[in-house]
């Protein structure tokens, strides 16, 4: 396999050079390194051999200066904007669309940019970055691109999972469709590749940036990964089983009040363990000890319980279901035997668009809101991705024991789970990583992604993995919400690291929620976590430490 891929980038690289000295030459603006008139790649197509992966080749459908001060242009500069189709190869397979953008005045590097849900938006690269300060990488001198995965719709279908083709595109491939096509396109424009290219992504796109690390790892000189959809199969699963507790089991569903009732519990016996009472769980590791005296308060007691204050036996499996994860009598790819919990007594928030369900009945088709994130979207992924069949009822399978789907379901795992821990040609090549996550998150579970960095360690041991990946787990941060939303540079961060050496140790990160937008707190490199140090104000960074936790076996 690895023998393929060299030559698959040697085919490529080769390639891509025929192309660009096959092109007429063009004059550079005397005030720019651009090195082309933008609107003369309009029309072309790009031959199949570009790509390093099977496509039909590459249609530009649009290639056009935006001058900088066109309307809807706050990027502050000039800049080119390309349009174009990534052919499949299967007429039945909807093409690859992708976007590129490339500034007047280059910065010599370029970022690729993940997507989310299920995909199937074009990422148009022209934004800001996902909380991260308002200046954009475009306007930082980044040529940037993204892609819609290879399908079209929101990021809740998944009806795409019934096209094999398409799948595989999603999993992973349309990351290295994209990457060469983007490579060929700046190379043609410059004059000359990117001196570094970076991913960056979250969710999804998060899970994207490990794909390409354990993928593509010569492609890439560092990596943005926040919050990562890792063990794709698994969560999937496990939404699917909370799904049928709440819904399939008698009694099992919470209403909205009553899992308010839950989080307020958690903060009260929780937000001052870490010493500021500040509406933060942060200490994760003191607060789980306190879990069976809270679950125990919630309990109800007597023969008629008033349940808005507290939870009946069934309504307690149904968070048990959330919080133990998901244990499987077989291995997905890569020996994943299941899905890490969530730390639901740990201030973890479930009332809101990404939690559990809002209403008892379940829809014909679920949506988010109506009958929670995790099993509207496991539902889709049964439907389509493993039983390829619309009018399937996921409340009827049984992930433990899938029967004839098992084989599907492993595949699946392969194809789209990113769990590989093998980063040893990353590592070797002299790719960083970085890893944001929130310790309060409802989608993604933390421990999960927790888990695979121990991995890591396992497998390299903590001097190696510490030389090239950081991770900082957040608390308060759920998925994208929570009582604290972190802005933080990280792109400036990564930047600093691959090209001056200069490691990430503690960042500073502003919390943008909209009720307490402006206060500071450290982020702390896992396993340790901000703890007051008893003076200054609770709303800076500065007047908190990076602490142990007393104990973090358990995390």
């Amino acid at each position: 396999m690895m023998a393929w891929r060299r030559l698959a980038a040697a085919v490529s690289i080769g390639a891509a050079a025929f192309w660009l000295n096959a092109q007429p030459a063009l004059a550079a603006p005397k005030d720019a390194p651009l090195a082309m008139h933008c609107a003369e790649l309009a029309g072309a197509v790009l031959p199949p051999e570009l790509i390093a992966l099977p496509t039909a080749g590459v249609l530009i459908e649009s290639a056009n200066m935006v001058g900088a001060t066109a309307p809807g242009n706050q990027q502050g500069g000039e800049y080119c904007r390309i349009t174009g189709r990534i052919k499949a190869l299967e007429a039945s397979t909807p093409d690859i669309r992708f976007d590129l953008n490339l500034p007047r005045r280059w910065n010599g590097r370029a970022l690729q940019i993940g997507g989310g849900g299920y995909n199937g938006v074009v990422v148009s690269g022209t934004g800001v970055m996902p909380f991260s300060p308002d200046r954009a990488p475009l306007a930082q001198g980044y040529a940037t691109f993204g892609d819609d995965s290879g399908h079209v719709g929101d990021s809740s279908l998944a009806v795409f999972g019934l096209v094999d083709e398409a799948v595989t595109n999603f999993g992973y491939a349309h990351l290295k469709k994209t990457h060469d096509t983007a490579l060929a396109l700046i190379a043609r424009a410059y004059g000359r590749p990117p001196q570094r290219m970076y991913f960056a992504g979250g969710s999804t796109g998060g899970r994207e940036g490990y794909t390409v690390m354990q993928r593509y790892p010569e492609d890439y000189d560092g990596v943005i990964a926040n919050s990562p959809a890792l063990n794709f199969s698994g969560v999937r699963l496990l939404g699917v089983k909370l799904g049928q507790a709440e819904y399939a089991t008698p009694g099992g569903f919470i209403p909205p009040l009553l899992l308010e009732h839950v989080y307020q519990r958690t903060l009260a016996v929780c937000d001052k363990l870490d010493g500021a009472a500040d509406g933060i769980v942060s200490d994760i590791a003191a607060c789980r000890e306190y879990e069976p005296e809270i679950i125990a308060s919630l309990r109800c007691t007597g023969h008629t319980p008033a349940h808005d204050e507290c939870l009946t036996d069934p309504q307690l499996a149904t968070l048990m279901v959330m919080r133990d994860g998901l244990s499987l009598p077989y291995k997905l790819a890569w020996d994943v035997d299941g899905y890490r919990g969530y730390n639901i007594f740990q201030g973890t928030h479930l009332t809101g668009l990404l939690g559990l369900a809002h209403q008892a009945e379940r829809l014909p088709v679920p949506t988010f809101f109506a009958n929670g994130y995790l099993f509207a979207q496991g539902d889709g992924y049964i439907r389509y991705f493993v039983a390829h069949d619309a009018g399937f009822d996921a409340l009827r399978f049984d992930p433990r024991h899938p029967g004839k789907y098992r084989a599907q379901l492993v595949a699946l795992s392969q194809t789209i789970g990113a769990m590989n821990p093998d980063l040893a040609r990353y590592i070797a090549h002299g790719g960083k990583l970085i890893t944001l996550q929130g310790l309060a998150d409802e989608v993604i579970s933390p421990n999960q992604t927790i888990a695979y960095y121990e991995a890591l360690n396992t497998r390299f041991g903590s001097e190696r993995v510490d030389s090239f990946m950081r991770l900082y787990m957040v608390p308060g941060f759920q998925h994208g919400s929570g009582v604290f939303i972190p802005s933080v540079d990280l792109l400036g961060a990564l930047d600093a690291w691959v090209t001056r050496g200069v490691a990430p140790e503690t960042l500073t990160a502003t919390d943008i929620a909209p009720a307490t937008n402006g206060r500071s707190r450290p982020l702390c490199r896992y396993p340790l976590f901000p703890r007051y140090a008893g003076k200054g104000s609770i709303n800076l960074a500065s007047s908190f430490v990076c602490a142990q936790p007393r104990s973090d076996a358990n995390l």
